[in-house]
């Protein structure tokens, strides 16, 4: 092989020999990334086992205060129920110890054939007469057991209401933007002006500051209220599935987002375009869907009042979405799903 035709070989050879080095630069940096990913997958399930075991042992100690609280009732029941035997019970001993004399003195002057008898004979009519009523037994003297097991379970876990929380959107820790911080309970959202070292999952915002429902739709009516308080900047609404979440996102409905969003605390827009006029500024707001209607509508909690209403078509899934803000200098606190109402119903 002469010199000229192994320059040519390489430069025929270089391009190739590119490709497999690019290959390997991207094949070392994705196995880095798996090997993040799992370590953040054991970060993940320590941290929610703990959450778990937190979350039961609340239950469980629930459960043992109204387990205490029964037995005492019982208890009470059961010392109110046998003091009030216990005094009727002396009190009939104090009559049984009386009338064995009262028979004894009777059988006596009976037994007298002597005229004193019939002199006394008035006398022991008198102490004959025994006026005391019969003795029974009190109505209603025994432990109301029905009333400490009936429905127990149902009754317990009806009071349980009390302290548990039902919340129809929960958010998807897996879909946050890096500076994103979620509450134990995946209901609050706040901007942590910090970014946090999270992989780079295709489900997750790597620039915006979002986060999305970790449920998805694709039929029915679905409803969720947002705490906005006076926050100066967020958005909130529904976006599409297939949106991009690498990039730069502008809000649209042709992009995907029908969402209602405020800017510089008074400027509110609906689908980044429409400027809207408010009489007021909302507390909270309510996101309602109908997805096989293709709506999307906006309330202001406090009076039901509409803000806005998206009419589309919706042809994918779709799912709550939510960014607390978008200007870290203004983030001025968190977006926050409230809790649902819930409701007992028997038949």
């Amino acid at each position: 092989m002469t010199g000229g035709d192994k320059s040519y070989t390489c430069e025929e050879l270089n391009p190739a020999l590119h490709i497999i080095k690019e290959k390997l630069k991207r094949f070392t940096e994705v196995e880095q990334e798996c090997k993040e990913t799992a370590e953040h997958i054991r970060s993940q399930a320590q941290h929610t086992e703990r959450q778990i075991k937190a979350e039961f042992e609340k239950l469980h100690q629930f459960l043992r205060e109204e387990e205490e609280a029964r037995l005492a009732a019982l208890r009470e029941e059961e010392e109110q129920k046998t003091q009030i035997l216990k005094e009727k019970i002396e009190n009939i001993t104090g009559h049984i110890s009386t009338l064995p004399d009262k028979i004894t003195a009777i059988e006596k002057a009976m037994d007298t054939e002597d005229t004193s008898f019939l002199r006394s004979y008035k006398n022991i009519k008198e102490r004959a007469q025994c006026t005391l009523q019969d003795p029974e037994l009190l109505s209603g003297a025994l432990i109301d057991v029905a009333k400490h097991l009936g429905n127990l379970k149902f009754r317990v876990w009806e009071n349980m209401l009390g302290m548990v929380q039902y919340t129809p959107v929960v958010l998807d820790p897996n879909t946050a933007a890096p500076w994103l911080s979620l509450s134990d309970d995946l209901t609050i959202v706040r901007d942590t002006d910090t970014k946090q070292k999270y992989p780079d999952n295709p489900e997750r915002f790597s620039r915006c500051l979002s986060v999305l429902g970790s449920e998805g739709f694709t039929s029915g009516k679905h409803s969720w209220e947002m705490k906005v308080r006076n926050k100066l900047e967020w958005t909130i609404g529904v976006v599409k599935e297939s949106i991009s979440r690498k990039g730069k996102i502008t809000c649209s409905p042709e992009r995907g987002f029908w969402v209602l969003m405020l800017r510089n605390g008074g400027k509110y827009r609906a689908g980044g375009g429409t400027e809207l006029t408010l009489k007021r500024k909302p507390q909270s707001i309510r996101v309602q869907l109908d997805y096989d209607r293709g709506e999307v509508s906006f309330f202001d909690s406090s009076d039901m009042s509409v803000i806005y209403i998206f009419t589309d078509t919706f042809t994918e899934r779709v799912f709550p979405y939510f960014s607390p803000c978008l200007k870290k200098d203004k983030n001025d606190g968190p977006l926050q799903i409230c809790p649902g109402k819930v409701v007992v119903t028997m038949t």
